[in-house]
């Protein structure tokens, strides 16, 4: 029958139903929701309470423009906080701040260091900041402790640690970065002078065969040929000299006979007037082309006054026969002696003439083997040009892009040392406080109105189950559709309830003792709730 009863409780929601089961259990209810309340909002107060002590650190932009000094260092500031929160929650650095303040005093005697040092991880906790577009602008970092003014100090020290280390990596990376491009500068400048000296030896081995040579090599080499060419020239007027001046002779030689030509003039003489008309025909021709001061004009000029002299030497030595012949005949010492010397002078011209003329040819014979030399010398210069400028060109590269090499690390090694100056007098990017390390007035944790109110969601609960219990357990009937939804026929007639004055004294204090109770726990809940705001 109870099950039929439950499951006829259980069909649809009846207002009254639930109001008399909450003026039948209000006691169940309340009891251990107060008790739940209270056992949570005591907690509150029992746990040790937790200050945390936070600062605001701004991330500065350095204050030189980025287009006049170019840093050095790596700009990813979340993986640069990274290390250097690495680095500050190492174990050497937090075992010399738990040594300095004596943190976790009470737990050190049960606790190891390596503990201590997780413990301490734990009550540290950093927030980064940022912009909408997802940049760093700031961080937060904070730590708690039983101690707010211990929690203050911590956080002052962990801050100092940021500044500081941020300072000293951003320095010690832009040395670094600085020593690294003076190394690289080093080696591409020994690199460069290697290719400086192979090219300098290179020019050295192999001067006047170089392809800046070759147009003074042309050059030359057009002189020299003209010059060969000027001195074959004059060779060949030498030797046509040399057979001129040897037939002088030959026929000057002949003068001592009395051999005459058909018109009876000597044949010596018919062959320098001959000669002379020949250089007179050739010095005219040559005038219309040169000018006096030429020197083949002037050599023919030679000539011809020579010719002449010896023509009329000829004929005076011609006269002086013809005079000697006619006159009475003398002593013939005397007589004999002046002719032959006066025959015997332009022989005598003619012979050094000769001399000189060969002479000449030798000289000028000396002079064109030497030219020929020379323009072969220059001819192989010219012919070895295009080898050396193929070699000089794998040289040059080489140093073409040595020398860029260099130029481009300077360049950067400049910038370097820029930026490193600039860092070490803390223009760069650095992190400022913006807000100090607070002291605070109230725990963190536990946060005691927020324990009130899960105490009373604890509460609630606790009560609920402990009233819907008991009323699951009762199978008495407490209202008239209970009862006729019991019987199996139809209800006739129906029996009041009989109560008496005794019966309605009980009825009273029940409902005053069940708004007391509920006055009270709502008045206590009100007090305590009060209580953790202000004092919390």
């Amino acid at each position: 029958m109870a099950e039929e009863f439950n499951e006829q409780r259980s069909e649809g929601f009846n207002l009254q139903h639930y109001l008399g089961v909450a003026r039948r259990r209000h006691f169940h209810f309340l009891i251990p929701f107060f008790v739940g309340w209270l056992a949570v909002w005591s907690a509150s107060w029992i746990l040790p309470p937790r200050y945390k002590s936070s600062t605001l650190i701004l991330v500065e932009q350095p204050t030189m423009p980025k287009d006049y000094v170019t840093p050095n260092v790596n700009d990813d500031l979340q993986e640069r906080l990274q290390s250097i929160t690495q680095q500050i929650l190492s174990r050497t650095r937090l075992l010399h701040i738990i040594d300095e303040l004596k943190l976790y005093a009470a737990e050190r005697p049960r606790t190891s260091p390596d503990e201590l040092i997780e413990r301490m991880r734990k009550d540290i906790q950093i927030e980064l900041v940022r912009d909408a577009r997802n940049q760093i602008t700031a961080f937060n970092v904070s730590y708690s402790a039983r101690d707010p003014y211990v929690a203050q100090q911590v956080t002052s020290q962990l801050t100092n640690l940021f500044i500081n280390e941020n300072l000293e990596v951003r320095q010690q990376q832009s040395e670094d970065t600085t020593k690294f491009m003076e190394g690289q500068l080093e080696t591409a400048r020994q690199t460069l002078a290697a290719q400086e000296d192979k090219i300098r030896e290179f020019k050295a081995q192999h001067v006047g065969e170089l392809p800046e040579q070759l147009a003074p090599n042309l050059q030359i080499l057009g002189g020299l040929q003209s010059q060969l060419q000027s001195e074959g020239d004059a060779l060949n007027s030498a030797r046509q000299q040399h057979v001129y001046l040897q037939s002088l002779v030959n026929q000057y030689r002949t003068l001592q006979g009395s051999s005459k030509t058909s018109d009876g003039a000597p044949l010596g003489l018919a062959a320098v007037d001959q000669e002379l008309e020949k250089l007179k025909a050739q010095l005219a021709d040559m005038s219309s082309h040169y000018t006096d001061r030429h020197p083949d004009v002037r050599k023919l000029k030679d000539q011809i006054v020579t010719t002449e002299k010896m023509r009329d030497q000829i004929m005076a030595g011609m006269k002086a026969k013809a005079d000697g012949s006619a006159a009475p005949t003398q002593d013939v010492a005397a007589p004999v002696t002046a002719a032959d010397i006066r025959d015997a002078s332009p022989m005598v011209q003619l012979q050094g003439q000769l001399q000189a003329n060969e002479t000449e040819i030798a000289n000028r014979e000396r002079g064109i083997a030497t030219l020929k030399a020379k323009v072969g010398e220059y001819q192989a210069r010219l012919n070895q040009e295009p080898v050396r400028e193929q070699q000089l060109a794998d040289l040059t590269r080489g140093y073409d892009q040595s020398k860029a090499n260099y130029d481009e690390l300077l360049k950067k090694k400049t910038e370097s040392s820029m930026a490193t100056s600039m860092e070490l007098l803390q223009q760069g990017e650095r992190f400022r406080i913006l807000d100090p390390p607070s002291l605070p007035l109230k725990p963190d944790f536990p946060d005691r109105l927020k324990f009130c109110g899960m105490g009373l969601g604890i509460g609630l609960a606790l009560g609920a189950a402990v009233a819907g219990a008991f009323e699951m357990a009762d199978d008495r009937a407490y209202s008239e559709a209970e009862i006729k939804g019991l019987l199996p026929v139809p209800v006739i007639s129906e029996i009041p309830v009989i109560v008496t004055s005794a019966d309605e004294q009980v009825s009273k204090r029940k409902t005053w003792l069940g708004w007391a109770v509920a006055g009270f726990v709502a008045v206590t809940i009100l007090i305590g709730s009060a209580f953790s705001y202000l004092h919390g």
